[in-house]
């Protein structure tokens, strides 16, 4: 049954917030003195377009992009969505149409420097192409694909790992997925077993209401596993699971991120509907490198700190790319020694 009070709803959304949101602390926030700021302002004869005005505000200063509250019908509008994030520096950078263009610039740089076009795997979310001794894999999302379509195509892949003396894993503008997809494809990478991440998730209003310590692992799988120099390109608009990814493979010591920091937003959403029918969402999961630190609203830094620019287009050049194959070859000329 449908609530339209305004107080009640305002009351469950700020419950919801204060029992099951772990990084007010992270994020700079007082939840708190959101309530004592925003309480007031909601009586028994707010609008709901004041309503949503409201809880958007109180939400605001979260910069979470999963924490987002939807209203279906709301006024003369048919849906209206607020999510509180700032646009990370990519999308600043490039609109969408641009970002194509930049990909079709890596897909230049590539093809300079030896490789085939990047094509469709079984897998439609993996891009794959090599050249001589380097391969290279895109990788567009982590999610909405079946375990054996992913296994099909990194057995494929796999077949070259004989010939390969250096990979590069292209994981721009990934918005995320499942860790279980990341994990199978980072164990084709892996030389042993080793702790990918940790996992709490927030379960009470205290801050320390965290659910017991929850550990992935990393580990060889399938008949091949490459396992030397490896260079990931990641930058800030990477995500979620995009950004499990990119934590969970920095754990192998022949790995070397290139580009700019994740975005900084680890956890899967929490989906709650208000009384008055609302949808909202929310992180309520805390991950943990290894070695036990939080990246949220931070990201997973690179090893090497290099942007795309506009410039990049203009120039028909991919810094990334190149920088990548510097580094694969200074490890093979090490591998040598």
């Amino acid at each position: 049954m449908i609530n339209r009070d305004p107080e009640a709803n305002f009351e469950e959304f700020w419950t919801t917030f204060h029992e099951r949101y772990p990084f007010f602390e992270a994020r700079n926030v007082e939840w708190k003195n959101q309530y004592d700021a925003f309480r007031p302002q909601v009586t028994g004869e707010t609008t709901d377009e004041e309503l949503f005005e409201i809880l958007s505000r109180m939400i605001e200063p979260l910069n979470d992009g999963h924490v987002k509250l939807k209203a279906k019908e709301l006024g003369d509008e048919k849906k209206r969505v607020f999510r509180a994030e700032t646009k990370p520096r990519f999308w600043l950078e490039f609109n969408d149409g641009e970002i194509d263009k930049l990909f079709e610039t890596t897909e230049m740089t590539l093809v300079a420097n030896g490789f085939g076009q990047p094509e469709e795997t079984e897998a439609w979310m993996l891009r794959y192409s090599r050249s001589r001794d380097v391969g290279y894999l895109r990788i567009l999302e982590l999610e909405d694909v079946k375990k054996k379509k992913l296994t099909g195509a990194m057995d494929k892949i796999a077949q070259d790992f004989d010939d390969l003396q250096g990979f590069i894993i292209d994981l721009r503008n990934c918005p995320g997925g499942d860790d279980s997809t990341a994990i199978t494809i980072i164990n084709r990478f892996c030389d042993r077993r080793r702790v990918a991440f940790h996992r709490r998730t927030k379960i009470g209003p205290d801050e320390n209401d965290l659910s017991p310590l929850k550990t992935w692992y990393i580990e060889p799988e399938g008949d091949a596993q490459f396992t030397g120099p490896v260079t990931v390109l990641i930058c800030d608009s990477v995500f979620s699971g995009g950004e499990a990814f990119a934590l969970a493979i920095r754990e192998l010591p022949y790995v070397t991120l290139i580009g700019d920091h994740t975005n900084g937003i680890f956890s899967y959403t929490l989906e709650r509907k208000l009384p008055n029918g609302w949808k909202y969402t929310l992180s309520y999961q805390k991950y943990f490198s290894a070695d036990m630190v939080c990246y949220e609203a931070e990201g997973v830094p690179a090893d090497i700190r290099l942007f795309n620019t506009k410039a990049d287009i203009e120039n028909g050049v991919d810094p990334l790319i190149v920088r990548a194959l510097e580094v694969i070859g200074s490890g093979k000329e090490e591998n040598r020694v």
